[in-house]
C-alpha cells in the first residue's frame, strides 16, 4: 500500500477536504506539481484550476480559486478563496457564470473590471471542468 499523507483544504468559509491522501496534483504559478508522502517541504502560490485529489480509492477533481499550498513531511496545507467538492458544484450556475465573464470580457473597457472577469471566467470554467471530470470518473466505474 502507498504511503499517504494528509490533506487540508480551507477556505475562509470551511474546510472543504481534511483526509489522508495518495497524491495531489495542483496547478502551481510555475506548473502544475504532484505531491506524496515524503516530498519536500515547500511553500507556493496556487493558480485557478482544478486540483486531482487521489485517495487510492478515488480521484477527486476540486477546482480552486488562487491560494496557496504549503507541503511538510506530515501535512499538506492548501488555503484558497474557494474550493469546492464534485458534488457540491452547481453546473447551471457554473455555466451563467462563464457566460457571464465572457460577455464582461467583450464589453469591459476598464482593466481591473477585465481582471475580475477573466477570473470569474477561469473560476467558472474550472468548476465545469471538475464537474466534467466527476461525471465521466462516475460512467466508467459504471461500466
Amino acid at each position: 500500500m502507498p504511503a499517504k499523507i494528509r490533506l487540508e483544504v480551507i477556505t475562509p468559509e470551511r474546510v472543504v477536504f481534511d483526509d489522508d491522501i495518495e497524491m495531489l496534483v495542483a496547478r502551481a504559478i510555475d506548473g502544475d506539481i504532484g505531491i506524496m508522502a515524503g516530498h519536500t517541504p515547500m511553500v507556493t502560490a496556487l493558480e485557478i484550476g482544478v486540483m486531482e485529489i487521489k485517495t487510492g480509492e478515488e480521484e477527486i477533481p476540486v477546482p480552486i480559486s488562487d491560494g496557496f499550498m504549503e507541503v511538510k513531511s506530515e501535512k499538506i496545507n492548501v488555503i484558497v478563496r474557494t474550493a469546492e467538492l464534485p458534488k457540491e458544484i452547481d453546473v447551471e450556475r457554473a455555466r451563467r457564470a462563464k457566460e457571464r465573464a465572457q460577455r464582461r470580457l467583450r464589453e469591459e473597457k476598464s482593466r481591473i473590471d477585465e481582471a475580475r472577469a477573466e477570473a470569474a471566467l477561469e473560476r467558472a470554467k474550472a468548476r465545469l471542468r471538475a464537474a466534467e471530470d466527476r461525471q465521466r470518473a462516475m460512467s466508467y466505474s459504471e461500466e
